[in-house]
């Protein structure tokens, strides 16, 4: 019986292949919409806090007024004197974060440059790239650069595994690049540099050697981070706030997603995809029903029941689905890969959202299919013949 269904739909379908490619090239173009827009949705959430997933903390100490990662106010360096006298905490860190002028060596064009300050010590970050070059951060106006980072601060990476010194100025200061890592860029980030936390202050007058931006904190193994977190919180005084890790990297993610229109707007995308799609599956299978609305009467009156007949017409939804499902995703992988080469973001596409992006067409189509069965709930045989 299901495939008679099938074959019955699939032959409807087929009968007007001309309409059957505005279909699919409709739902084709809902679900690029869909993919495109979740793709960015979800690299915008997981490259906002990239930086605080390579911390090799347990623990993080900052500002009650912390917003983002660019606007993260500073705290004072003796609330980390105070972490330390925990019991459970093996060691204490800090980092500082800012916005500098780089200077592109090559066309001596100025642009803004994410600029991390550090102790120069093994384990700040779980980047073994950094921790080879922590002794050469130690001299003074060194810094390693981002080989994520965009082409516009200048050929940086190139010029330095040919071996060449690599000359640039930074704030009005001339820096040398020491070293290269791999971390990527973000919606708020363009390009990353890591300097010491002394060459952090020459390069940021403004900073004050006695704060930081944010606080690490190391516990030793088997301490329970969030019970930690709860006692320091009782303890420490309320110009500090104290997050666990996984906290600190939701904080970031949850203030561009519900602090910004970017994730609105991503939103919005989806549902425009949905709504175009819905749109268009239920123009052609309207059409379908009413070009064969005679057959349909006919399969009445020889006592089938409506619902064979809603289920020819699911079965047309689904078909129309999966026709269209297939080249998007195609086309999706192709806008995503041309993205990430062009934004060095890192967007790529998982199965959860290929699989969730189909049962969102899917749904589109089958309920465009249950609005277009009005007309053929409304088709009486006798008045047909």
């Amino acid at each position: 019986m299901r495939q008679e269904v099938a074959c019955l739909a699939w032959l409807q379908l087929a009968k007007d292949k001309l309409r059957l490619a505005a279909a699919v090239a409709g739902i084709t173009f809902a679900v690029v919409l869909m993919l495109v827009q979740l793709g960015f949705k979800e690299t915008l959430i997981e490259s906002a806090a990239l930086l605080y997933s390579h911390v090799n903390a347990d623990l993080a100490l900052i500002n009650p007024d912390y917003q983002y990662i660019l606007a993260t106010k500073n705290i004072s360096k003796r609330r980390l004197y105070q972490a330390l006298s925990f019991k459970g905490v093996q060691s204490v860190g800090f980092i500082n974060l800012g916005v500098v002028p780089w200077k592109n060596p090559q066309t001596l064009k100025e642009r803004i440059i994410f600029l991390v300050g550090l102790e120069p010590r093994i384990g700040v970050f779980d980047l073994p790239a950094i921790d080879a070059k922590i002794p050469e951060l130690r001299n003074p106006d060194t810094v390693l650069y981002d080989v994520d980072s965009l082409p516009d601060f200048g050929p940086i990476s190139k010029e330095f595994s040919e071996h060449q010194r690599v000359m640039t100025e930074v704030s009005g200061r001339k820096i040398q690049v020491v070293g290269l890592f791999k971390m990527g860029t973000s919606f708020g980030v363009d390009g990353t540099v890591i300097t010491s936390d002394l060459n952090f202050c020459r390069l940021l007058s403004t900073q004050n050697p006695k704060l930081a931006s944010i606080g690490l904190i190391k516990l030793k193994a088997g301490v329970d981070p969030e019970k930690m977190r709860d006692l320091m919180a009782a303890a420490l005084p309320r110009d500090v706030r104290v997050l666990t890790r996984r906290q600190l990297i939701e904080l970031e993610r949850g203030y561009w997603t519900t602090n910004t229109p970017i994730g609105f707007i991503f939103n919005l995308g989806v549902l425009m995809g949905l709504f175009v799609g819905c749109i268009i599956v239920y123009q052609i299978l309207y059409t379908d029903v009413s070009d064969h609305l005679s057959e349909y009467a006919t399969l009445k009156a020889m006592g089938y029941p409506d619902r064979y007949l809603f289920s020819v017409v699911i079965q047309e939804a689904l078909i129309l689905s999966l026709c269209g499902f297939l080249p998007g995703l195609i086309v999706s992988l192709i806008v995503y890969r041309v993205a990430a080469a062009a934004t060095l973001l890192p967007l790529q596409m998982t199965v959860q959202r290929a699989l969730i992006v189909y049962l969102l067409t899917a749904a589109m189509c089958a309920l465009s299919g249950a609005l277009a069965m009005r007309r053929l709930n409304s088709a009486d045989p006798a008045e047909i013949f």
